[in-house]
């Protein structure tokens, strides 16, 4: 009987301690969840510590559903207290703001083929943009990078949902960081994030003047290599392939008469063979750069579109491409920020995010926003700034359909199209108009400019946010 009393008191005891042990699993993870920030001053990859501020963390931008949104902010190295405050938006969809901050304009870069303890290496990036910015690189939309939603229905995004989303980010975020109220404010991006930046300031710009708190310091936006307009920039790709080169002139002969806007293309058996002769000569074609060579996208992560007419690249061997790849070192990121202890680092929160992705194509979003111009057009009669960039080798977005998309915006031309020099050299060409719009593109530069000129485009920026002419 005695036996029979202490086994059952064993019992209790036991089922006791499991309970114990699940309580504080699970306040364990209660905690973390509600972890906020996290400063980073070592990283898995990085030798020695980080020349340079870096905090992470997540900011909820819907309740009812748990989403968070995860960011990267990196203080100017310059003067945190003064400089302007940039808040970067990556393209994609579903691209993280970790892409930018690595292999665009941010401080750290991969080492091409070298590892530290089984990790990709990252090194210091000299022309980084936090040289005189302080920078939020944001994980968005939900699905992109380490942002995550508690439910599945959270996941269900659109360009308009993010753009709410990500001004609910900005004001909790300045709640948590009210120090840098007074900061010069600028909304920026590249490639997607063209269809998001301008209705994203216009709705910060409205909502500070129906008294919304807090107030921010918004001065402008900044955009590079952008979708701005989808038939206006994709109809730009077979004129810009024709004036650089790669189309002769009676091939675009053929397609201005027998696929213009007047002519019945979808019944147009000749425009169907132009079509199919010019895909045939550009299928080769890197969309990003028409000059380096086209490669296997080996993640499947590109950031934007390198299909012009339908065809992939799948017939092209590997042993054919040249080894120098970008698209071969976009890989480090995946191996990176899937290792166990880079993500304890940053402060993710365990079992949020399976596989990061450094562009997360796959999650359910609707392109609910065609075009944003007349978005350009009522940010910047508001009187607040803007500079758009395109790097001239870009035929993903070409420079000229985004000419096009400005031109339309009727402003009267304040100084001609000229050349902008760094160090004694031709950089680019720029274009002002009035209402403090400046468009300027980026010699020699690919899709996205500050990806393959970090020099010039941080000059770039340097003397824009200076108020100075390129």
């Amino acid at each position: 009987m005695r036996n029979k009393h202490g086994l059952a008191l064993l019992l209790l005891l036991l089922l006791f301690l499991l309970l114990l042990i699940l309580i504080i699993i699970m306040m364990q993870s209660e905690k973390q969840q509600k972890q906020n920030t996290t400063v980073v001053s070592h990283l898995p990859g990085y030798q020695g510590p980080l020349p340079f501020s870096l905090q992470t963390g997540y900011v909820e931008v819907d309740e009812s559903n748990g989403v968070r949104f995860f960011y990267y902010f990196i203080q100017s190295e310059r003067n945190p207290a003064e400089d302007p405050l940039l808040l970067w938006l990556a393209g994609g969809p579903g691209c993280s703001g970790f892409s930018a901050l690595v292999y665009e304009n941010g401080p750290l870069s991969f080492k091409s083929h070298s590892y530290v303890d089984g990790l990709p290496e990252l090194v210091y990036r000299p022309d980084s943009w936090t040289k005189v910015a302080n920078i939020i690189f944001l994980d968005s939309p939900v699905g992109a990078g380490f942002s995550y939603s508690a439910t599945e229905d959270g996941y269900n995004s659109s360009d308009t949902k993010t753009i709410d989303q990500i001004a609910i980010f900005l004001t909790k975020w300045y709640e948590e960081h009210p120090e840098f109220l007074s900061n010069p404010l600028y909304i920026a991006g590249d490639s997607y994030s063209g269809l998001i930046v301008p209705p994203l300031t216009l709705k910060i710009a409205r909502g500070m003047e129906m008294g919304d708190r807090p107030v921010l310091n918004l001065k402008g936006y900044i955009l590079g290599n952008p979708l701005t307009d989808r038939k206006t920039d994709f109809a730009a790709r077979i004129p810009y392939a024709h004036r650089m080169g790669l189309l002769s002139d009676g091939q675009y002969k053929i397609y201005r008469e027998s696929c213009g806007a007047d002519t019945d293309a979808a019944q147009n058996v000749e425009c169907t063979n132009c079509l199919e002769s010019i895909d045939k000569c550009l299928k080769g074609i890197n969309m990003h750069h028409i000059l380096e060579p086209e490669c296997p996208e080996y993640d499947g992560n590109s950031v934007g579109g390198r299909i012009l007419l339908g065809h992939n690249n799948a017939e092209l061997p590997l042993s054919d491409i040249c080894s120098e790849c970008r698209e071969a070192g976009y890989t480090m990121s995946n191996i990176w920020a899937n290792d166990k202890g880079v993500r304890e680092a940053l402060g993710v929160h365990n079992g949020t995010v399976r596989s990061w992705l450094r562009c997360n194509h796959g999650m359910p979003f609707t392109g609910d926003i065609s075009s944003s111009v007349e978005y350009h057009r009522s940010v910047t009669t508001s009187g607040y700034r803007s500079l758009i960039y395109s790097g001239d080798h870009d035929m993903t977005w070409p420079f000229i359909g985004t000419e096009a998309w400005i031109r339309s915006l009727g402003f009267p031309i304040v100084d001609e199209w000229r050349p902008w020099y760094v160090t004694g050299q031709v950089a680019g060409f720029a274009t002002v108009y009035s209402n403090n719009f400046t468009f300027a593109t980026v010699k020699g530069a690919g899709h996205t400019a500050p990806e393959y000129k970090p020099k010039e485009c941080l000059a770039m920026l340097s003397s824009w946010l200076s108020n100075r002419p390129l």
